[in-house]
């Protein structure tokens, strides 16, 4: 076997700590970040704002370096109400699938604002990118999946650090988001966000404030060597 070269321009680079400025802003951004349904305003989104999170999506960690995501970014209004068209058909479905005392507040909250953001962003993952054999991926064939959604947290992270609201719509039935979007078969729908400026946020997660769920007790989730060896 023929030994392969490595390149060896890259140099080691610090790694220490960031100063404790840096850190409380790194921390504030990941505590204060939220999900954005009904807080947007119609101040355009500008474009090096949008670059500069779309840069920051395209730094997430890739499993082999396979970076599998593509951004569609979406502005023109008959595409948006497409887009709310499938939510609205998807949204009344689900809204049955809950128990019934549950339905009136399902129904009341908002879980979406497609129309009223500036721009929609449909971030995917071309599952054949990389070719058939990808290092870290030969046994889990999902990695370029969780890939593509830590590429979504990267740009919501640098979102709110730029007054970015960011809205996740989830609510969709099966390829309504391929038709619309016209993707090819190997390209799956990861998220549909929406992305505007916001003047206020909740100061927890919408849910939490609204009764919907709450927020579950760290402890309750750390184990130790082993599932049955929890921090309680």
């Amino acid at each position: 076997m023929t030994a392969i070269a490595l390149p060896t321009t890259a140099k080691p680079v610090a790694a220490g700590p960031f100063s404790a400025e840096e850190r409380a802003a790194v921390y504030r951004a990941i505590y204060s970040r939220r999900d954005v349904r009904s807080q947007f305003t119609d101040r355009p989104v500008e474009e090096p704002v949008l670059l500069r999170l779309l840069e920051a999506a395209h730094h997430a960690p890739s499993v082999g370096f396979m970076q599998p995501w593509d951004f569609i970014v979406i502005r023109e209004v008959t595409v948006k109400a497409q887009v709310q068209a499938a939510f609205a058909a998807a949204n009344a479905e689900a809204a049955e699938m809950f128990a019934e005392e549950r339905q009136p507040l399902y129904s009341a909250l908002k879980l979406e604002g497609i129309v009223q953001a500036p721009v929609n962003l449909c971030i995917t993952c071309d599952r054949d990118r990389g070719g058939p054999v990808i290092l870290g991926r030969t046994h889990a064939p999902e990695m370029d999946l969780y890939s593509t959604v830590c590429a979504v947290q990267n740009l919501w992270l640098a979102a709110r650090a730029e007054g970015i609201g960011v809205g996740w719509v989830s609510i969709f039935r099966e390829g309504a988001l391929r038709d619309i979007l016209g993707l090819p078969a190997q390209v799956v729908p990861v998220a549909y966000l929406c992305l505007g400026h916001v003047n206020e946020l909740y100061s927890e997660p919408e849910l939490q404030a609204k009764g919907w769920a709450q927020r579950l007790p760290l402890n309750d989730l750390i184990h130790h060597d082993g599932w049955a060896q929890s921090a309680r």
